[in-house]
């Protein structure tokens, strides 16, 4: 959202730091998903944005994403959001026999490696003031691409899910 997540910050004392920011409550939505090769341990990162809130036809152009630049066979665990159990989403898994979906339970974002990338993301940009959709969104594809540079902090949100692979 075009609201700033304010945390802890620095600043000369006496001088309290300020976020000058209006109060419009445009945002974007991003879809992403953090993928690991079984036989090379490589990890990777892919997101798509939108203006509007992710539908199921956005999650199943996600999931074309994912196949056009995935070999073999996905599997892919998906929170339950119900736009990912959708009938679009369904009819491609039949359409797809290498994309296999499995379900984290309900009420368990502590077990889902993207929070970790949200989690990141949202500290680094973090009393950021963007001007309006266009500055949040280049802002956060800055964040994205560096997170997508560093394995190691992409790893960092595997392993503090707690999931074995």
């Amino acid at each position: 959202m075009l609201t700033p997540t304010v945390a802890r910050t620095w600043a000369p004392r006496g001088q309290t730091p300020r976020l000058c920011h209006s109060q419009r409550h445009d945002r974007i939505s991003v879809i992403s998903g953090i993928s690991v090769s079984p036989q090379r341990r490589h990890v990777g990162l892919y997101w798509h944005w939108h203006h509007h809130n992710i539908r199921e036809r956005e999650a199943v152009a996600f999931l074309r994403h994912l196949l056009r630049h995935l070999r073999g066979p996905v599997v892919l665990v998906w929170d339950n959001l119900g736009v990912h159990r959708g009938k679009l989403v369904r009819q491609l898994c039949r359409r797809v026999p290498r994309l296999h979906l499995e379900f984290l339970p309900a009420y368990a974002p502590e077990l889902n490696p993207d929070e970790g990338v949200w989690r990141q993301t949202k500290h680094r940009l973090a009393n950021n003031c963007p001007t309006d959709r266009f500055d949040l969104a280049v802002g956060l594809v800055n964040e994205l691409e560096a997170l997508r540079c560093s394995p190691s902090r992409l790893w960092s949100c595997i392993s503090h899910s707690g999931l074995t692979l």
